[in-house]
């Protein structure tokens, strides 16, 4: 019976991140990359849609229906729609109904106690058999193939939608990390007011993010881009459309970018002066989808002195991490936060 168990269990990663949840399972890889998103029927309290099925109803909602993202900076800020969102996404990602699953879930550095305590309530009762937290720049670190268990400096940058996480990582160990919370989503919001500002025209957040990967970019560009993109007029109150350029989009987001290359700049202030050679050497890894950002490698590197480098697929790394960690429960146990 107990081997008929353990073949039946699937034991999963989770990547709870603000703008997209991932789910990695032992064997099969991702198979779950979502929005965060839940579509919630203000009537009746019921959940209507969670998911791409959810972001596609953004902004087109009838009046009795809302869309509620249940992660914000990094952490639940609705505790029953993340967990409906979490049950949904275990249950796409987990085909047993008799085991429940072995989690692993990322998350920022600097979340209090009752914060983490949430993120662990709400996957027990999303029906999970035991919970493992890691913090996300660490999973980040493994899935991005850094030696993370060697004696030696490993610094990475994981920019997700909600929080920017630094770590330095030598012997399977955290000796310095940080999470601000300034990455994705307040640079659309900030495209929002720029553009709402210079033009007068309001657009919402799926435009912001077009806009942001797009023509976003940290540096200046070696050929200058331009978007069209259409919006609401404040003042005549009609669809109309505008063009924006990169150069505007630059300036739009340069508040946020000059705060994650601080962040990484007083990270390596505050490093012990041998790691801190390694790094030198090694370079700096970026991750997350902020790492795709244009010339944001370009821009830190030339602020601080050191290589920056996106990770092969930094769009996966955290959830590949922690799925890496499913493998290795010594060390799992080791970097849990607890």
């Amino acid at each position: 019976m107990f081997g008929l168990l353990s073949f039946l269990s699937t034991d999963l990663a989770i990547d709870l991140g603000t703008a997209n949840t991932c789910v990695f399972v032992s064997g099969k890889g991702i198979v779950v990359n979502e929005p965060s998103i839940v579509a919630v029927n203000r009537m009746t309290g019921s959940i209507e849609a969670v998911g791409n099925e959810a972001k596609r109803m953004l902004g087109r909602m009838p009046g009795g229906m809302d869309a509620v993202k249940p992660m914000r900076e990094g952490v639940i800020a609705d505790f029953e729609a993340a967990e409906q969102m979490l049950s949904y996404f275990i249950k796409r990602a987990n085909n047993s109904f008799l085991v429940r699953p072995r989690v692993v879930i990322g998350i920022p550095s600097e979340v209090t106690q009752v914060e983490r305590r949430a993120v662990k309530d709400s996957a027990f009762r999303a029906k999970a058999s035991e919970v493992y937290l890691v913090e996300e720049a660490v999973a980040a670190a493994v899935g991005a193939g850094m030696p993370i268990t060697e004696p030696f400096g490993n610094m990475v940058i994981d920019i997700g939608g909600g929080t920017t996480d630094i770590a330095v990582i030598s012997l399977a160990g955290v000796v310095y990390s940080r999470a601000v919370r300034v990455a994705g989503n307040q640079m659309d919001d900030a495209i929002i007011q720029y553009v709402k500002r210079e033009h007068s025209l309001l657009i919402g957040e799926r435009t912001a993010e077009e806009i942001k990967i797009g023509i976003g970019s940290a540096s200046e560009l070696d050929e200058p881009m331009t978007l069209a993109i259409k919006g609401r007029h404040l003042v005549k109150g009609v669809p109309q459309e505008v063009t924006l350029t990169d150069g505007e989009v630059r300036e739009a987001i340069s508040d946020q970018v000059d705060i994650i290359v601080e962040a990484v700049h007083d990270a390596l202030e505050k490093t012990p002066p041998e790691l801190s050679a390694d790094i030198s050497d090694r370079g700096i890894t970026m991750t997350g989808g902020g790492a795709m950002l244009k010339g944001l490698d370009k821009r830190i590197t030339a602020a601080v002195g050191v290589a920056v480098m996106p990770a092969e697929d930094p769009l996966h790394s955290v959830v590949k991490g922690a799925g890496e960690m499913l493998n290795d429960l010594g060390l799992l146990r080791k970097i849990a936060l607890h």
